[in-house]
């Protein structure tokens, strides 16, 4: 039955439908042109043939060329000072108000939601530049955390294969449709997320994850696991396919065949065999330490899975990896349940409700924090948060910008995403260090997001932020991060010397503050004394 809106609200929702359709509207006119220009610029259609995709291949999936000036879309819009053309993210207004094309000198890709609708395009450069790929901004209708290119192009292949193979950018999409492989899809330039797996097994069961052999598809595999667990099911196989260092799938395909090639995605590692593969090679489990080590990664991996056939699978696989019985494992797993569903009781102050002052909060996000000249300890506000069905989502605005944290801080950031045994291990005392500090809030805001979430591993982290807030794209950088970052011998000695550091610089301002105080009474005089004798205690 049709539901009994008010006249307001349905002349909000047609006001909404006809701006959609706008926008709609200046993608595709902007399609219509780019394939045009395509078919007048023979360098581009030399560079196309000259990477294996025939002009069948470019047709189908829409490729096209954007001109070579800043204005070349002044030639197809009436008014190229419409604001719905930024909107759409095909034209960038500078800080002069002169505007341009987003896209230039560059091949164009155009990317399709599942309904067939563009929303968005892809750009590559032809000759040398940087960046070498462009993908479309943040819009109302396009978000490339969720959106799969190809998805749209491939799903009949998709449906015949059976299989929906994850490669790593469009080119690779594109160029493995000319081999004939019809059902490989590409995440936009960031990590695998929630969605884009919820997309995936609404048309298949069967997901390969493709990575190059090297350190950095092995990180982008762990990333990928991460987010991979908690929506683990009985009838999903997900499994993950690693490439030669020096190959892409366009050039293994080249090098060794296509039969080759589709023998390895047959082949493909199941996740459950990655995830213990992962765990044998980064613990010595011929000793009882590395044993134990490796059973504490294990917990916080097994425990994200929901109730399942492959859990308990996997919960045994894991028992035996550990050497454990089945009931020594699942008692370790019911007491690291325990220790976290308590650990928000080591934290009183993120249970505690903020006070409307103005005077005692700041904004843990997106704007300078306001330093107070007597060091106390703040409680952290939890209002900002709302428990949502899928966890807790921190309630702000999607147009709001991070601010970039401080090298310092942003080391502490990586060492809690690529390490979440640090996070078990933070007490009051390094909270009120951190909080103390007036470059450390966003670190707190990591901190307590993962204790309010449940979450540790970035892909979970990743998966429960408000998708679009500024705490979701700090969470994405981390994530890109991770693929760089060295492997560090002891982790927690790098966390304990940064806040030692922190500390330090606690202390050295409030040592200034004490001394242009004048120090009028004892009380400031005994805390200037307490203070210089820690300071020189860890500057010894």
């Amino acid at each position: 039955p049709e539901r009994n809106y008010s006249p307001e609200a349905k002349a909000r929702f047609k006001e909404k439908k006809t701006r959609f359709d706008l926008l709609h509207e200046a993608l595709e006119q902007a399609q219509g042109y780019y394939q045009s220009q395509l078919n007048q610029y023979t360098p581009a259609q030399e560079y196309l043939l000259g990477r294996g995709l025939t002009p069948e291949i470019s047709q189908r999936f829409g490729l096209g060329w954007t001109g070579n000036e800043r204005q070349n879309l002044r030639r197809v819009y009436e008014n190229y000072a419409n604001d719905v053309l930024i909107d759409a993210g095909l034209v960038v207004q500078n800080e002069q108000g002169l505007r341009y094309d987003r896209f230039r000198e560059r091949i164009t890709f155009p990317i399709y939601n599942q309904r067939g609708r563009l929303i968005g395009f892809g750009g590559r450069l032809i000759h040398k530049g940087e960046p070498k790929y462009l993908n479309s901004p943040e819009t109302e209708l396009f978000h490339k955390g969720s959106e799969l290119y190809g998805l749209w192009e491939n799903r009949q292949g998709i449906r015949k294969a059976a299989t929906a193979l994850v490669v790593e950018g469009y080119m690779d999409v594109v160029a493995l449709a000319c081999y004939g492989i019809e059902y490989a899809v590409a995440t936009l330039g960031t990590a695998t997320t929630a969605e884009h797996l919820n997309k995936l097994v609404k048309v298949t069961n069967r997901i390969v994850f493709c990575f190059d052999g090297d350190k950095a598809g092995q990180q982008a595999a762990k990333r990928a696991l991460n987010t991979a667990l908690p929506l683990l099911r009985d009838d999903v196989s997900l499994r993950f396919l690693f490439l030669p260092k020096e190959h892409d799938p366009d050039s293994f395909v080249q090098t060794y065949g296509l039969a080759k090639f589709e023998q390895k995605i047959s082949e493909a590692m199941a996740l459950s065999a990655f995830m213990l593969d992962s765990l044998a090679s980064e613990f010595n489990l011929n000793e009882a330490e590395g044993r134990a080590a490796c059973l504490k990664e294990a917990l916080v991996l097994v425990d994200q899975i929901p109730d399942s056939t492959i859990r308990t699978q996997i919960e045994n696989e894991l028992a035996r990896l550990v050497r454990f019985t089945m009931d020594e494992f699942r008692q370790a797993l019911a007491r690291y349940q325990y220790a976290k569903e308590n650990a928000s009781r080591r934290f009183p102050m993120l249970e505690q409700q903020a006070h409307d002052s103005t005077e005692n909060t700041h904004r843990l996000m997106g704007s300078q924090v306001r330093v107070e000249t007597e060091v106390q300890v703040q409680p952290f506000r939890t209002s900002n948060y709302t428990k949502a069905k899928e966890g807790y989502r921190k309630k702000t605005s999607n147009k709001e910008a991070i601010r970039q944290p401080v090298p310092l801080a942003r080391q502490l950031l990586n060492l809690l995403a690529n390490h979440p045994v640090i996070l078990e291990k933070i007490g009051e005392r390094q909270l009120e260090i951190l909080r103390q500090h007036p470059h450390m809030d966003i670190v707190v805001e990591f901190i307590a997001f993962a204790f309010t979430s449940g979450a540790r591993h970035i892909g979970s982290l990743i998966q429960q932020a408000e998708h679009g807030s500024p705490l979701h794209q700090l969470l994405i950088s981390l994530g890109k991060d991770s693929s760089t970052i060295e492997s560090l011998p002891n982790p927690e000695a790098e966390w304990s010397d940064a806040i030692r550091k922190i500390e330090l610089e606690n202390l050295e301002a409030e040592i200034k503050t004490l001394i242009s105080s004048g120090m009028e009474n004892d009380k400031q005089r005994k805390r200037y004394l307490a203070v210089l004798a820690r300071y020189n205690f860890l500057k010894s």
